[in-house]
């Protein structure tokens, strides 16, 4: 009886997605969809906070054990993984703010901090902090862990600089988007790779929720109007889409013939 072909190492190993334009845009549009998403259950569908806050916890737990558990990248699992975390930061950072009391300053700090601890553990124990290393089981959970707090430090910081700070919407947007670019520009020159990534990555969750925000809350607040519904179901297709693209073309990279 012939026995089955081993796994291809990097079939094994490719867990995240390359860095390109797509990544880029639906990384976005997902922070965007976490602030507006959240907003929508709990205040349009009536869900509540706290209903809303469990059915997402929930949710991220499945999807965080099925991204881990598969053998490879595979990118509907990872980018819906993502989009539930992006849910449940926001929930949390809202959770400190309004639940609790906790000011802004405070809780941008504690997730400042928290993050350079997750990064330095990260370091210290696997002497990379790159996504094109996520070779291992403890590189991934330590992985995960920074994309969760990336994405509440984000929400904390992004409310403290429209909020707070008195920026507002448009120009909350404008600052981040901005300081996004300065992060692109620096790589471009040669900065280091790395950093310059998880900053661009930090940077575009506030920057994605101020867009959020920009485009639900109503002109009396200095926003669009369009509404967390409309705007979570159009940014939500666009993810699907550019989702199902790279879906695609990862299976029909797969089932090609290799090359003599």
């Amino acid at each position: 009886m012939n026995k089955l072909p081993a796994p291809r190492l990097d079939d094994w190993l490719n867990k995240v997605p390359e860095v390109t334009l797509s990544f880029w845009i639906i990384k976005i549009m997902s922070t965007t969809v976490g602030e507006t998403g959240a907003d929508f259950l709990a205040v349009n569908a009536g869900w509540g906070q706290g209903i809303t806050r469990s059915v997402m916890a929930a949710l991220l737990a499945v999807a965080l054990l099925t991204q881990v558990r598969t053998r490879r990248y595979t990118a509907w699992i990872y980018w819906l993984t993502v989009v539930l975390v992006s849910v449940v930061g926001t929930q949390i950072t809202d959770l400190l703010t309004d639940g609790l009391g906790v000011s802004l300053y405070v809780s941008t700090f504690v997730f400042a901090v928290a993050l350079v601890a997750i990064f330095s553990v990260w370091y210290r124990v696997e002497r990379t902090l790159s996504m094109h290393d996520i070779v291992t089981r403890s590189r991934e959970l330590f992985y995960w862990a920074a994309i969760l707090c990336t994405f509440a430090l984000g929400t904390a910081a992004g409310d403290l600089a429209t909020e707070a700070l008195g920026l507002g919407f448009s120009w909350g947007a404008v600052a981040f988007g901005a300081l996004i670019g300065v992060a692109f520009a620096a790589w471009r020159m040669g900065g280091n790779a790395v950093l310059t990534f998880w900053i661009a990555y930090i940077l575009t969750r506030p920057f994605g929720a101020a867009l959020g925000d920009l485009l639900t809350q109503a002109r009396t607040y200095g926003g669009l109007g369009m509404g967390a519904m409309w705007t979570s179901a159009l940014f939500l297709m666009v993810i699907v889409v550019l989702v199902a693209v790279a879906q695609f073309g990862m299976t029909a990279g797969r089932s090609a013939p290799a090359a003599d």
